[in-house]
């Protein structure tokens, strides 16, 4: 088993910029030490259901009610920041949006991810010996000989398809035929629990034994932590 470099294409080409753009390394880095509870506000004000933050405050009391911390106090910045940079994605646009939120998944991962082990890689293929190249690049790779890990990031449940679990199997599966280790995950934006019904449904003859599912609200053992 190896790693090697993702085909480049044109649709390759146009998602590297959206990558690149300073929103997601900022949105990244805030969501990557935030609660669980700000990362629910980050999800609902993505979606761009409303750009006006007196509604966000009204529905997330935790964070910004009277019982809340008070303005100046670092999380209370901290619930303003992503508050702030989640209405900077949701303006962006449907098709945009959909781009940007995505990516910000792929970099949130690749962050703690990377306080665990390391070495952390993005867009890469897994090659195997003796069988034809896969096309699929996976997110996010550890590539640490004897715990490499591959990782299929989305933003919701519903990205969750068939042809992307087969994919995961088929890694696990080829790495074990090897005798080699690898762990084979989905890491999903949404709720554990959206997530485990779309994958019943999208499973078909695949079992997800050995197939790790990481959610919204257990995003930060990536990182080795206890869930905030």
């Amino acid at each position: 088993m190896r790693f090697g470099d993702a085909r480049p294409d044109g649709r390759a080409v146009v998602y590297a910029h959206i990558q690149a753009d300073p929103l997601v390394a900022r949105a990244a880095d805030l969501l990557a030490v935030a609660t669980t509870t700000q990362r629910l506000l980050a999800r609902a004000a993505m979606n761009g259901e409303s750009t006006d933050p007196a509604a966000w405050h009204a529905m997330f009391p935790t964070l910004f009610g009277p019982a809340a911390p008070a303005p100046g106090d670092p999380v209370r910045v901290r619930s303003e920041a992503i508050l702030a940079v989640s209405l900077e994605v949701a303006d962006r646009g449907e098709q945009t949006r959909s781009q940007f939120r995505g990516a910000i998944v792929e970099a949130v991962t690749e962050r703690l991810l990377a306080e665990r082990t390391s070495p952390v890689r993005r867009e890469r293929r897994i090659l195997f010996d003796g069988r034809p190249a896969e096309i699929h690049p996976y997110d996010v790779t550890v590539e640490r000989e004897g715990a490499a890990e591959a990782w299929d990031c989305k933003w919701g449940a519903r990205g969750i398809k068939a042809d992307v679990i087969h994919q995961l199997d088929d890694a696990r599966r080829g790495a074990a035929d090897e005798s080699l280790r690898l762990l084979a995950g989905l890491v999903v934006f949404d709720a554990r629990r959206s997530c485990e019904v779309r994958l019943v449904r999208e499973k078909g003859p695949v079992s997800l034994e050995g197939i790790k599912l990481v959610a919204l609200e257990g995003l930060d053992r990536l990182a080795g932590r206890k869930p905030a």
